[in-house]
């Protein structure tokens, strides 16, 4: 059995240092480029490229590919060198790993020009295929050079990179309180069938065909993303779009 080494922890550290302070000043400005790596788009038409790069602006992925690098110096591109370096997407689309997904369109996640940065970097030794290299980031987590998020680093030689979003506390928060909201109130939909009302305990009360307490249960908002927990103990979810609710099929608008 091959044995890696770990990460050195000095793996393009000149890199992550200028990612992380061009965050700093200016929200990310500069692209970064991962160059002289073996990408794993998992898209049927570009496949898997070797001594390629994948140029990050923002959170997008805008070019991938040999012979990016050649541009970084006119773009003041951060270059981050992945000799010996495999490239996958993060987020795994196993429906179209198993064949079940039939067109290009379809595919979630890949690797391509216009799709989120989300990507792993692992040893190449360590990236037979795609579903080593992301267990590579489970069970030997300490050898990943890079786990990217939306074009920010997260993990960098195997550590928790400074700054990175915290992990969101486990389990159910406490209810918020909602006074003064303008999304609380009575929500009715269409065909006058569904009447939910939001109130500032954060507390939620369903009528549905007339049947008054049909649903009740705790709601959290954020964003424009409602989650529910009814008192029965089930999960559902809503979006509000403009001035109308979307939850469950319906469209309601505001009694």
């Amino acid at each position: 059995m091959t044995t890696t080494a770990p990460a050195p922890a000095t793996w393009n550290r000149k890199a992550l240092d200028d990612i992380l302070a061009d965050d700093a000043h200016d929200g990310g400005g500069r692209p970064v480029l991962f160059t002289n790596a073996r990408v794993m788009t998992l898209d049927p038409l570009i496949g898997t490229m070797t001594g390629a790069d994948l140029l990050v602006v923002g959170p997008l992925i805008v070019g991938v590919g040999p012979g990016i690098v050649t541009a970084a110096e006119d773009d003041n591109a951060i270059v981050v060198d992945c000799t010996g370096t495999t490239v996958v997407p993060a987020v795994v689309d196993t429906v179209a790993l198993a064949g079940g997904r039939g067109a290009r369109s379809e595919h979630v996640a890949t690797l391509v020009p216009g799709n989120t940065a989300d990507f792993l970097a692992v040893p190449d030794e360590l990236a037979d295929d795609v579903p080593n290299a992301v267990a590579a980031l489970l069970s030997r987590r300490a050898q990943v050079r890079a786990l990217v998020a939306a074009g920010r680093p997260v993990l960098w030689s195997g550590a928790d990179v400074p700054g990175r979003a915290a992990v969101p506390r486990a389990g159910v928060p406490a209810a918020p309180d909602l006074t003064g909201s303008p999304r609380l109130g009575v929500w009715i939909d269409r065909n006058d069938f569904l009447h939910q009302e939001l109130t500032a305990d954060g507390r939620y009360d369903e009528t549905r065909g007339g049947r008054p307490h049909a649903y009740q249960g705790r709601f959290w908002i954020d964003g424009d993303r409602i989650d529910y927990l009814d008192d029965l103990g089930f999960w559902a979810y809503g979006e509000f779009r403009g001035d109308e609710l979307h939850h469950a099929g319906y469209v309601m608008k505001r009694g």
